[in-house]
């Protein structure tokens, strides 16, 4: 059921980790939105190379950084778990978890078709230097060891050395490359 016009938007991602990207899109969006729902996507999943941190971890960047900002009474950020490939239920399971918005802000393209099959408003965000603020390329800095803290906020970096994820990130990434070296044959089981 659709309300009427609340000034409130959504904003999804998995914000692994939570970057300068994604803060210059919140900006962006709240320029536009009187406040905005933060959808913090994959909740369930954690210590993989793909999503390393937790909901919870997740959840206190943003909130560091919007804290710091001044922007955190105009966000409400939620956690909602993917539905595995079933996508028809997913926007109902983001409504579910979420207070109520009117219109999403998204470049994702299955995101943005299941909302507007939803009946919702759909609008795209400019990327802000997506070559350099890319989550992908963020933990791959990480893991290795490169210069990656002046592409998250003070914040953020001081969170994730508290947590272990610059160890977390480089175990996760040295188990995902040996997983490749087996699969393509390099390194073979050793025997029992």
């Amino acid at each position: 059921m659709r309300r009427r016009d609340n000034g409130r938007a959504l904003f999804v991602g998995r914000f692994q980790p939570f970057h300068y990207g994604h803060l210059s899109a919140l900006k962006w969006i709240l320029e536009r939105e009187g406040e905005v729902v933060i959808a913090v996507g994959s909740a369930q999943y954690s210590h993989s190379f793909k999503n390393p941190f937790t909901l919870g971890e997740r959840l206190e960047m943003i909130a560091a950084v919007l804290k710091g900002e001044g922007l955190w009474t105009r966000v409400i950020p939620v956690g909602v778990p993917d539905t595995d490939g079933k996508h028809s239920l997913w926007v109902q399971l983001v409504i579910s978890y979420s207070p109520r918005f009117t219109r999403v802000y998204t470049n994702e393209p299955l995101t943005r078709m299941l909302f507007e099959e939803a009946g919702y408003e759909v609008r795209g965000i400019p990327f802000f230097k997506r070559d350099l603020y890319e989550g992908t390329r963020i933990r791959r800095l990480i893991a290795q060891g490169g210069d990656w803290e002046r592409l998250v906020p003070p914040a953020v970096a001081r969170l994730i050395r508290e947590v272990g994820g610059v160890e977390r990130l480089r175990r996760l990434w040295e188990m995902e490359q040996e997983k490749k070296a087996r699969e393509e044959g390099k390194h073979p089981i050793p025997p029992l």
